[in-house]
């Protein structure tokens, strides 16, 4: 998948999403109280972290979120409950999402002195368990978002890609049961 963020004439950052199944979507921001675009550092940290169930892993499997628009190619015929068998599946990943990439682009944004740890106090917040990253995997994540958002700055756009390993999993629609074969 293909993600292209631009900065709008207005100043807010769109991302043009080209999924692996030739759909095109459209994600507005509204966020220009900050340097760093909010759906970029949601990428990164996702990325960054392996995150295949927040919001990039979530849209490359088929998911729409609100404020979302098909701009190109043809959406599969069974789209809505597609996307949310994925949303309500990855509910809590979306959380966690949420705060991991608050925690960077807050460091990335204003140079925070320890994301690990606001990364720990954040996520036990959210989450019954471990925190499950090392102190070098936030600090690659604030890295990277530190790079693009250099080039964000400079060009006002960024593309990245999204790695197929990252796409979130479709579950199985209620009552469907699968025979031996693993076909319906």
């Amino acid at each position: 998948m293909l993600i292209e963020f631009t900065r709008s004439a207005g100043g807010s950052t769109v991302a043009t999403i080209h999924r692996s199944d030739g759909v095109v979507l459209e994600l507005r921001g509204y966020d220009r109280k900050f340097r760093i675009p909010h759906e970029l550092a949601h990428a990164v940290t996702e990325r960054a972290l392996g995150m295949a169930d927040g919001v990039f892993g979530s849209i490359a499997g088929g998911a729409m979120f609100k404020g979302m628009t098909v701009v190109g190619g043809r959406p599969r015929h069974d789209a809505a409950a597609r996307s949310r068998r994925i949303l309500d599946a990855n509910s809590r990943a979306l959380t966690a999402a949420e705060v991991m990439a608050g925690v960077v682009h807050d460091a990335a944004e204003h140079g925070s002195a320890d994301p690990s740890a606001k990364g720990r106090i954040d996520w036990g917040i959210v989450h019954p368990g471990p925190f499950p990253w090392s102190d070098d995997q936030v600090e690659a994540a604030v890295a990277a978002l530190g790079d693009l958002s250099d080039r964000w700055s400079r060009d006002g756009r960024v593309e990245m890609d999204w790695p197929d390993r990252l796409t979130s999993r479709v579950p199985e629609r209620a009552g469907v049961k699968r025979g031996r074969s693993g076909r319906r």
